[in-house]
């Protein structure tokens, strides 16, 4: 057996990186596979929304770590760009930002665990309440910080998500409760729009018809919150009421909430996905790939193995679907069965080992979108992204990349 230290066979880790074009320099990481978030994109879009938003401010939501593109470096692009708020969906997605120094206003759009009550005041996080329970917990959590000031909570109404918020008949005497709270300020009033990426939709006439009329009987009994927000990224580009704050979720990536709808903004995908290839091989036509041998060759040709699979976040039935890749600026079919660390692409006679793939995003004047991988998948574009696992590095570029 040779000896591995004195083997001249074998780089070190610093020469494999700096000369094995599978490797992308300077990384940690050994996979060549990787999401390249655009922060200018980031940074353009929440300028466009912010602008289209007037005189209402906006929200960035970057929850779910940023819908998969790392909420942190998210949340100081999205600040950059104009928006005044962020929005989380967890306690524990506040403290990360939290922890990093950002410090704009944030919003739990949903109620808090109970339990959870003390750390959402320390942490400065505005959380969402509905039930007389949270509305409890929250008061005792301001009363025992001993803060000076009322603590200001968000009252949200279900007039016809039905995933959270009270009863339109409950919001009158939800917002007396608060009142009744020296700790608490009713800062907010706020709901949710079922079906706003069907612009045509009567649901959401009758939704706001709805949330007005909860409004107006709260101003008659005296309560007139100062941050009314209702609309998400499918309700500003369909133009539906701004109110006071604008929630923007997955227009804020560049990516229009429904085909077509882009309220005549033009928005920048923030993400893009890039692989490597680890292997190339000459197969006969009739050999078949891949679990369940079900993609047969229609001829002789070059057949290249990606290092990355539905583990990452690329689906299983991709292939299945017509999904394709970019290799030097042309489509290239993805073969048989995405498998859980590999995929393999067909056609790849004028590609070598090490080359670069896209599977979403541009090269060349060929793109791939996350949009047409949920129009492959009969899923949407949210799904897609979010999907992207932690296990791809994220690579940051633009103004503010680290």
């Amino acid at each position: 057996m040779r000896c591995r230290l004195c083997s001249p066979s074998l780089p070190s880790r610093e020469s494999d990186v700096a000369e094995n074009p599978a490797i992308p320099p300077n990384s940690t990481n050994f996979r060549p596979v990787w999401a390249e978030i655009d922060l200018d994109a980031i940074r353009w879009n929440a300028g466009q929304l912010a602008v289209r938003a007037k005189p209402a401010e906006l929200l960035a939501v970057v929850k779910a770590d940023g819908y998969g593109h790392g909420a942190v470096e998210v949340a100081r692009a999205a600040l950059a760009g104009g928006a005044t708020w962020l929005g989380v969906a967890l306690v524990e997605e506040g403290i990360a930002l939290r922890s990093a120094g950002v410090d704009a206003p944030l919003l739990m759009m949903s109620e808090p665990p109970v339990d959870a009550a003390a750390t959402v005041v320390r942490e400065r996080i505005t959380p969402v309440v509905y039930t007389r329970l949270g509305i409890e917990a929250l008061s005792k959590a301001v009363t025992e910080a001993g803060l000076t000031k009322p603590f200001p909570v968000h009252l949200k109404v279900d007039t016809g998500m039905h995933r959270v918020g009270c009863v339109p008949a409950d919001a009158t005497d939800l917002a007396r409760y608060i009142a009744s709270q020296d700790s608490l300020d009713l800062e907010g009033l706020m709901t949710h729009l079922a079906v706003a990426d069907e612009p045509d939709h009567p649901a959401t006439d009758e939704q706001l018809a709805c949330f007005d009329d909860v409004r107006a009987k709260l101003a008659s009994a005296g309560f007139n919150p100062p941050i009314v927000h209702a609309a998400n990224s499918a309700a500003l580009l369909g133009n539906r009421p701004r109110y006071d704050l604008v929630r923007c979720g997955i227009a804020l990536y560049g990516i229009p909430p429904a085909e077509g709808l882009s309220g005549g903004l033009v928005l920048r995908p923030a993400m893009a996905l890039k692989v490597r290839a680890a292997f190339v091989k000459e197969m006969d036509a009739g050999e078949r790939i891949s679990y369940g041998l079900r993609y047969p060759l229609d001829g002789r040709g070059r057949v290249a193995t990606l290092p990355v699979g539905y583990a990452d976040g690329v689906p299983r039935r991709l292939g299945e679907v017509g999904g394709e890749v970019l290799a030097r600026g042309r489509r290239r079919a993805i073969a048989g069965t995405i498998t859980m660390d590999q995929l393999m692409v067909d056609r790849c006679d004028d590609v070598e080992a090490g080359e670069e793939f896209v599977l979403i995003g541009t090269q060349g004047s060929e793109e791939i979108s996350a949009m047409e991988w949920a129009f492959r998948l009969g899923t949407i574009a949210y799904e897609v992204v979010c999907g992207i696992s932690s296990r791809v590095p994220r690579r940051y570029i633009g103004v503010g990349a680290r």
